[in-house]
């Protein structure tokens, strides 16, 4: 355990990534306007009454601008970490954090639906869940999860010259903040450590988008039923 996890999200695998200078401005530029705009489309897309079109018109939106933000910064990479003597593309690692992030979050939801406010603000979330067709909020929640990643464990971190972790959590905390949730902050900070690590460690964002992916997925199918 202690080796599956310093290879998930402590030993950086050798990579050369850096951007000339043009290019690191480029992507701070396109840093800075993207995570301001996808904000404010995430506060209003929360905001929306379930069920409604328009909340999965804002949400796929919402993802073509983490996405094209993330695409117009500069090149991405999918990263590797170490498997014994070899460098290989994080698959089976990254799912399993996921899948157990997930099941910290699912314990803590039993003792979180006996504080009224809190289980209150799990319910507003737990809500698109309900009324929502099932097959299309699994689409939606999948490519928003996806798109984030690329532009926050993407664009954004290499952006940053110094302390990469801390500010694109601090970046993705503040966007998601918007939603006026406060649930859903605590659990942007949470996942935002885990992957900007795994982006750290292995220099790519593959990692950060299977760990997003299985962990938001195995929320909305989970939490509804822990809070029902």
């Amino acid at each position: 355990m202690r080796t599956f996890l310093r290879n998930a999200l402590v030993d950086k695998v050798p990579r050369d990534h850096r951007d000339t200078q043009a290019g690191l401005r480029r992507r701070q530029w396109v840093t800075g306007t993207v995570v301001v705009l996808g904000g404010i489309v995430l506060g209003i897309s929360l905001r929306i009454e379930p069920g409604s079109p328009w909340f999965y018109a804002s949400s796929l939106g919402l993802s073509a601008i983490w996405a094209a933000g993330a695409f117009a910064s500069g090149p991405l990479h999918l990263g590797r970490i170490a498997r014994r003597d070899d460098h290989v593309r994080p698959v089976i690692t990254p799912l399993v954090l996921g899948f157990g992030l997930a099941g910290v979050f699912v314990v803590g939801g039993l003792v979180v639906r006996q504080i009224p406010f809190l289980a209150d603000q799990v319910g507003s979330v737990v809500a698109y869940a309900d009324e929502g067709a099932l097959p299309l909020l699994v689409l939606i929640t999948a490519v928003t999860g996806a798109a984030e990643e690329l532009f926050f464990r993407g664009a954004a971190y290499a952006a940053v010259t110094k302390h990469p972790v801390t500010v694109t959590t601090v970046l993705y905390t503040l966007a998601t903040y918007a939603t006026g949730n406060v649930m859903l902050t605590f659990a942007a900070i949470l996942l935002g450590v885990v992957v900007g690590l795994e982006r750290r460690a292995s220099g790519g964002i593959l990692a950060p988008i299977l760990t997003h992916l299985s962990w938001s997925l195995t929320m909305l199918l989970v939490l509804p039923l822990v809070f029902a």
